[in-house]
């Protein structure tokens, strides 16, 4: 007798195929639900794969409209940057897995929805918050967090075992010593052999970005057209070629980051379940996007807005990370970032070179920036005798401190290096 009813979200890949089985196994019908975010991936492969094993049906869902305009978008407009380095790849992407596979959830009437990922990692946080925030009633079945499937795979080896025992083909997965997680946004290793932060990821980690060796020496000139903080149009001055929709200028990015090696990052990073962890990661149309909409904010944001919009992207990375897309507070958030992106409209001229992103001229209609006012030839209606005042009530606090206290670092420091 069945159990039971459960959507899973569905890779292809050794976990997920393994818990596909298990759970059949179990007596539960199994749906298997993949989601198409811009991943390299054999579709049809994934789908025959999942009906061998015993799924009852197979969703593959193209979200990549959706992920680029509504989630990529989101973050660059926000300049949600984790930890100030990741721009947070991975965690962008489990937010429109989750709301897809509810939906599918609801459709299909399911009880329950399940997902491959670990109880050490992140991505159990991101899909069960954004589960239970879409449907506070659904169950959530996560294998790698239930005893029977504990004590039925204690690690790799056995997971690789049950595999042979019911013809699931795991070929690809025996030759890759890491863990990887690919979408439109990024490609991420982890895990295996990069485990040790001691030791350099080898190049052929690297899947998305050229090497130095395979790097261009000419640089690509382009030029990013945003319209309140949303890029709306590529074009290259160097090939003479224009792109515009989000999926297609997105893509063009990708490729242009790709040929000239930009997007690389190698850091150790702060789960939110509190361990650290070590990534490798290539996100290389996101980082000309990113520095490219950060330029054009020089121009046209106010000095205070600036400051307080850069207070506020912290929280949100942080809130994208920790699996919180779906919470009053970010929506909140939302509605202080489109405040704030209203007047971030114009271009931005970026050469592309070496792995290497240069912003090298910017315009806006809604430009703050007065050339008669920062001009050293013209008084531009500034009276540089006003500074005498201004500089004179800024330190007045600096020269009472200094009566009362003795002058700032006249201590000799404590610190003794033999």
């Amino acid at each position: 007798m069945s159990k039971g009813k459960i959507v899973l979200a569905y890779s292809g890949g050794l976990d997920t195929s393994i818990i596909l089985k298990w759970f059949i196994e179990e007596n539960y019908e199994v749906i298997a639900y993949i989601a198409d975010v811009g991943q390299e991936e054999d579709f049809e492969a994934a789908r025959e794969k999942a009906l061998k094993i015993g799924a009852s049906k197979v969703y593959i869902e193209d979200l990549k409209q959706e992920f680029v305009e509504n989630y990529i978008f989101t973050a660059v407009k926000s300049q949600a940057i984790y930890e100030g380095r990741y721009l947070l790849g991975t965690s962008v992407a489990r937010p429109i897995i989750s709301k897809r596979q509810i939906e599918i959830a609801e459709k299909e009437g399911a009880e329950f929805v399940s997902h491959g990922a670990t109880g050490k990692g992140n991505d159990q946080v991101r899909f069960e918050l954004s589960y239970y925030s879409l449907n506070p009633d659904i169950t959530v079945l996560a294998p790698w967090k239930m005893d029977k499937f504990l004590t039925r795979f204690e690690g790799r080896a056995d997971m690789l075992n049950y595999a042979d025992q019911y013809g699931i083909p795991v070929s690809a997965t025996r030759k890759k010593p890491y863990s990887e997680d690919d979408n439109m946004l990024h490609i991420s290793h982890e895990a295996g052999v990069l485990e040790d932060p001691s030791i350099a990821a080898d190049e052929d980690v690297y899947s998305r970005t050229n090497g130095t060796d395979k790097q261009p020496h000419s640089a690509d000139i382009i030029t990013i057209d945003f319209e309140q903080g949303i890029p709306i149009k590529v074009t290259n001055q160097t090939k003479g070629k224009e792109v515009t929709g989000a999926v297609e200028l997105f893509k063009y990015l990708n490729e242009l980051g790709t040929l000239h090696g930009i997007g690389r990052l190698d850091m150790v990073e702060n789960r939110f379940v509190g361990i650290k962890s070590r990534g490798v990661y290539e996100t290389p149309g996101g980082e000309i996007l990113y520095k490219a909409h950060r330029d054009l904010e020089g121009l046209t944001l106010d000095r205070e807005v600036m400051k307080l919009r850069d207070q506020m992207s912290l929280k949100v990375a942080e809130l994208i990370y920790n699996g919180f897309w779906f919470s009053p507070e970010f929506d909140l958030l939302m509605s202080f970032m489109d405040k704030v992106q209203e007047t971030n409209t114009g271009s931005v001229q970026v050469k592309l070179i070496k792995g290497m992103v240069y912003p090298i001229s910017r315009k806006s209609p809604m430009a703050l920036y007065d050339p008669e006012q920062s001009s050293m030839d013209v008084e531009g209606g500034y009276d540089q005798k006003d500074a005498d005042g201004f500089i004179k009530i800024n330190a007045v606090r600096l020269k009472n401190n200094t009566a009362v206290h003795g002058k700032p670092f006249s201590k000799k420091s404590t610190l003794h290096i033999k």
